[in-house]
């Protein structure tokens, strides 16, 4: 009984927070291209090397119950790795929301923000944590999230807390502290203060490899770096906000739970109303003796069973209740939520991009799947933009629609596809990118777009002077960009000897060197449109490739 009691502790559970918490982060830190590894495409076709992570970046995503149902609803396919979600539901149905309390990093960073609350007490402080009718939000918002699903349509990305908290630290927050400090270390090494000049240097080889070693670009970084803010502020109104009235994974753990064999007893011959109890709860599950404790909304967190004076709470393991019970969605909560999962895939589709030709800007990551499953199955998570080297995975903005915001597209102004790199696709944790070789991605090749000239802004063709730079850099053997040479008249009576660029087809993959490298800055004289990609027989150029 002693460990039962140990680990039914506010003690236990800070120390698995913590725990939990600091592998996210290191999790996070770790998704990236590792630091001993130099990317060579200069091999034979044969010969790439592939490059695979060492450590388990998708560990919290596999356990993820929300991730693993919806991406299952919607895409038909059993999920790898499903076996930890499976593990997390077995458990949740036997201890109730613990994954809530000790596991979940997004509900740590709650639960940490949430004790610097303003100052009230007495029977204001213990009103803060009385159960509303809100929270049945969370009930509709998971309604719609597997009704869309089952639409074919997967929002769990938007709001699941896994992926929220990744993304908004990957794409936003994280980029955003390391502008900051290195532009207060580019700030000490233009000094002429030789010790400020030092400490510039030696800080950053230190800090880099965690923030980053350039400065990160990610369209539409703001929005989601806000909401999360946004969403962590929300705390002082009321302990805990998101998960006690938004998150849909909170509410799926907490239909699991609501017959859970840990239960909280009360004796109320003990109780003297302080009111402790109430105060203290994260959840809002009315743990004070004389009231129903809602087990579906306790996210076991312990405090009212540590704080109580009197010992009038503890959590025990009890026979399952008689009678009826049930969580407490609302009926209008319900209808809102069913409503909404049927409206929004189908509105979605009005914009006619995955039933009509796509945007020629919608460039998806190598290995990705035909629109209609890539939507199905992408949570938005930005792994794919985290680990990507060169930084030319974005989230999308309207290239993809309203229902593809934030699933990752390549932008080649900002970067470009290695041409040897698999890494989005050895990170997806649902399978919307599929898991590709270096040998798969070259010989076959796996192309996600085409290369165009556009002879206006190109200098050989505008006779403005000589430039071979797409060649240069085109990676393709034999080369994709190839040189007609012509005799051009110059300004005045000068003649030119000029190579003006071609683009095969045939040979062209769509990575975006010759774009990102062109030196026509603004608007480049080569530019790549999806048109042409792998994954769509519909979008091609060419009857014969």
């Amino acid at each position: 009984m002693g460990a039962i009691n140990l680990i039914m502790s506010v003690y236990f559970r800070r120390i698995s927070q913590v725990l939990f918490l600091s592998l996210f982060l290191f999790l996070l830190v770790q998704t990236r291209l590792p630091g001993d590894v130099v990317l060579d495409y200069s091999q034979e076709i044969a010969g790439p090397k592939d490059i695979r992570l060492t450590y388990p970046v998708m560990f919290f995503f596999d356990m993820d119950p929300l991730i693993w149902l919806s991406t299952t609803i919607s895409s038909h396919k059993w999920l790898s790795g499903a076996g930890w979600a499976l593990g997390v539901v077995m458990l949740t149905v036997f201890l109730g929301r613990f994954f809530c309390s000790f596991i979940c990093p997004f509900g740590t960073l709650h639960h940490a923000v949430g004790a610097f609350h303003p100052p009230v007490k007495g029977k204001q402080a213990a009103s803060r944590n009385e159960k509303i009718p809100a929270q049945q939000l969370k009930y509709a918002l998971l309604l719609m999230v597997l009704i869309s699903s089952l639409l074919g349509l997967n929002l769990a990305g938007f709001l699941d807390p896994m992926a929220m908290l990744f993304r908004s630290l990957a794409v936003s927050i994280l980029p955003a502290i390391n502008i900051g400090i290195k532009g207060v270390f580019d700030a000490m090494a233009a000094g002429d203060i030789k010790i400020l000049n030092l400490i510039s240097y030696g800080a950053e080889v230190i800090v880099s490899p965690i923030f980053g070693f350039g400065y990160p670009v990610f369209q539409t970084g703001f929005a989601i770096g806000l909401i999360v803010i946004v969403l962590l502020f929300l705390n002082r109104i009321r302990p805990r906000f998101w998960c006690r009235f938004l998150c849909p994974l909170g509410a799926l753990l907490g239909v699991l739970s609501f017959k859970s064999r840990l239960r909280l007893e009360k004796d109320e011959s003990r109780c003297t109303g302080c009111n402790k109890c109430m105060t203290a709860c994260q959840g809002a599950a009315s743990p004070k003796p004389g009231l129903k404790w809602e087990s579906a909304e306790c996210v076991r967190c312990f405090n009212c069973q540590n704080i109580c004076p009197e010992d009038a709470l503890s959590f025990r393991f009890m026979g399952r209740e008689t009678g009826k019970q049930s969580p407490d969605m609302g009926r209008r909560a319900v209808l809102t939520g069913l409503t909404a999962g049927v409206a929004f895939p189908l509105l979605t589709r009005l914009d006619g991009q995955i039933q009509q030709a796509s945007d020629p800007l919608l460039i998806r990551p190598p290995g990705s799947l035909t629109e209609k499953r890539f939507l199905e199955q992408c949570q938005r998570c930005g792994l794919c933009m985290k680990v990507c080297p060169t930084n030319v995975i974005q989230p999308a903005l309207g290239q993809a629609g309203i229902g593809g915001i934030w699933t990752p597209v390549l932008n080649m102004s900002i970067g470009y596809c290695e041409y040897s790199c698999t890494l989005c696709s050895s990170v997806c944790p649902t399978g919307a990118i599929q898991l590709i070789t270096g040998k798969e991605k070259i010989a076959g090749p796996i192309r996600i777009g085409s290369a165009f000239l556009d002879r206006g802004r190109c200098l050989p063709w505008t006779e403005n002077g000589p430039c071979i730079v797409c060649e240069e850099v085109c990676p393709t053997s034999p080369k994709a960009v190839i040189f007609r040479e012509v005799d051009a008249a110059g300004f005045g009576t000068e003649r030119l000897r000029l190579k003006q660029p071609y683009v095969n087809l045939k040979r062209c993959v769509g990575c975006g060197s010759c774009q990102n490298k062109c030196p026509i800055k603004g608007t480049p004289a080569i530019r790549v449109i999806a048109a042409g990609e792998t994954r769509s027989p519909q979008n091609q150029i060419l009857l014969i490739s």
